[in-house]
C-alpha cells in the first residue's frame, strides 16, 4: 500500500497521538498524519490537503464530530474518503447518527491496534 494521508480530528492531543500510534501498529507504516484539534481546524485542513482517511472524535467543543462530518459531506471536501468516528458513546443512537451522516465505521474508546486494523484497513483497501 502506498503512503496513506490520514487526518485525525480530536480535541485531545494525547488521543490524536494514540490514534496515530494505533494506525502504525495496525500496519500502516507509510503514514502521513495531519492533526486537527477541532472540527473547524479539520475543515480548514481539508480545504488545502487531500486525504485518504479521516478519523474523528464525536465529542468535541465548538463543532462535534457529527457536525464536522456533515460539513465535510455538504462542502464535498473529501469525496470518497472513508471517515471513521471515534467515540466513548456506547449509545446506538450516536452510532446510527454517525452512519447516517456518512461515516463508514466507528471505533469505541478504549480501543486496541487490532480493532483499528479490523475497522480501518478494509476501508482503505476498498477506497
Amino acid at each position: 500500500m502506498s503512503e496513506v494521508r490520514a487526518l485525525i480530528v480530536d480535541d485531545s492531543s494525547v488521543m490524536r497521538k494514540i490514534v496515530e500510534r494505533s494506525l502504525r501498529q495496525a500496519g500502516l507504516e507509510s503514514l502521513m498524519v495531519f492533526e486537527a484539534g477541532s472540527g473547524v481546524e479539520g475543515l480548514d485542513l481539508l480545504r488545502n490537503q487531500k486525504m485518504d482517511l479521516i478519523l474523528t472524535d464525536i465529542n468535541m467543543p465548538s463543532m462535534d464530530g457529527l457536525e464536522f462530518l456533515r460539513q465535510v459531506r455538504e462542502q464535498n471536501l473529501a469525496p470518497g474518503v472513508p471517515v471513521v468516528m471515534i467515540t466513548t458513546e456506547s449509545s446506538e443512537q450516536s452510532v446510527k447518527q454517525a452512519i447516517q451522516s456518512g461515516a463508514q465505521g466507528y471505533i469505541r474508546k478504549p480501543f486496541t491496534a487490532e480493532q483499528v486494523k479490523e475497522r480501518v484497513l478494509p476501508l482503505l483497501n476498498a477506497a
